[in-house]
């Protein structure tokens, strides 16, 4: 049993340079896609993504908030699997607190682009994979 779930995970996380998202689509299917890491998190509660407004991957979840995220560890084969749910944020406040200096190549208009949008997944529960064994945590 992980002694602090959220320092491994955490840690596990930071050194990731890709995430992996999924979201269920209309036929109740999973789809899942990379990302680059996540922008901001909050422990392994909260993480904060940027993507275009005119996704395939925004349109799902506005229909259905259930998400998921993977991240993986290939060096040491471990890997954490989340689940909670994903909400759409398009003020401007959220869309400023993750802008990054270089984002104009993906967000030609800036922090004000219209397909410039926030994922904000709130994660539930989990399962860390680590030394051939997976335990499930609550967060």
């Amino acid at each position: 049993m992980m002694r602090n779930p959220e320092q491994t995970i955490g840690n596990l996380i930071d050194k990731q340079g890709v995430a992996f998202i999924s979201s269920v689509d209309e036929e109740g299917f999973p789809n899942t896609k990379a990302m680059l890491p996540p922008r901001k998190r909050e422990g392994i509660k909260v993480f904060y993504f940027s993507t275009n407004t005119s996704s395939m991957r925004v349109q799902q979840y506005k229909s259905n908030p259930k998400a998921c995220l993977y991240f993986c560890d290939k060096r040491f084969f471990r890997g954490v699997m989340l689940k909670g749910t994903v909400e759409v944020l398009e003020d401007k406040e959220s869309k400023e607190m993750i802008w990054q200096e270089g984002d104009t190549m993906y967000y030609s208009k800036g922090v004000a682009d219209p397909d410039y949008c926030v994922l904000r997944i709130t994660i539930h529960s989990g399962r860390f994979y680590s030394q051939f064994k997976s335990e499930d945590f609550n967060v």
